[in-house]
């Protein structure tokens, strides 16, 4: 059997690193996690989240999952993003897709590729429902990137319906959401959808009340 023994090696050199340019920072680390963002992304190994920031470890909370996808049944997603929330009292969550994701092209295609066909049938629906944006004059990859930056939207939508965030809001908290794409080919993010920080900017049936 293979040995990873590389890797061990790769992670004596980096906490070296660090500790020769911070000597106590595991000490700081280990002592607190206090980030202020949540990162929501795609799973996708091309795409790591705190390098592409230019953030340290214990600086971003991450979530990923296919295509970066929020769903209202989705349990795995719905307990971090309330840990996030109401735990660690972060101010910002971003929803960060990218560009050629391999889930969205998938969804837009019409072959069956396993046990993900349940989880992308959520981007199936953002399609669907957004069927209209797709004129005949685009290219496939056109296609596949216009999906992205809608998928992106849709779940942004998803996460400030959620109760979660909503009861957030009516505590007081600061709470912002954000929608960016990742662009794989030059290493630049892009903004996609405006701000949302408050009940106000979310349709009325979605606005959930308490009891």
């Amino acid at each position: 059997m293979s040995e990873l023994n590389f890797l061990f090696e790769n992670n004596a050199r980096w906490a070296d690193d660090i500790k020769a340019r911070d000597p106590n920072f595991f000490k700081k680390l280990v002592a607190q996690q206090t980030p202020e963002m949540l990162w929501i992304g795609c799973s996708d190994s091309r795409v790591p989240a705190n390098e592409l920031l230019g953030l340290l470890p214990g600086e971003l909370f991450v979530h990923r999952n296919i295509a970066n996808a929020v769903v209202h049944t989705d349990l795995n997603c719905l307990s971090v993003l309330y840990y996030a929330v109401h735990v660690l009292k972060i101010k910002h969550i971003i929803v960060c897709g990218h560009y050629g994701c391999g889930g969205v092209q998938a969804a837009l295609g019409d072959k069956q590729v396993g046990l993900a066909d349940h989880w992308l049938r959520n981007i199936r629906d953002v399609y669907y429902n957004r069927r209209d944006h797709f004129t005949e004059n685009l290219t496939e990859r056109e296609r596949i990137n216009l999906l992205c930056e809608l998928n992106v939207s849709q779940q942004v939508a998803n996460v400030s319906h959620s109760s979660v965030v909503q009861n957030a809001w009516d505590q007081g908290q600061d709470l912002s959401i954000h929608g960016w794409i990742y662009d794989i080919g030059d290493g630049l993010l892009k903004k996609i959808t405006e701000v949302i920080d408050s009940p106000a900017q979310i349709p009325e049936q979605y606005r959930a009340k308490k009891q």
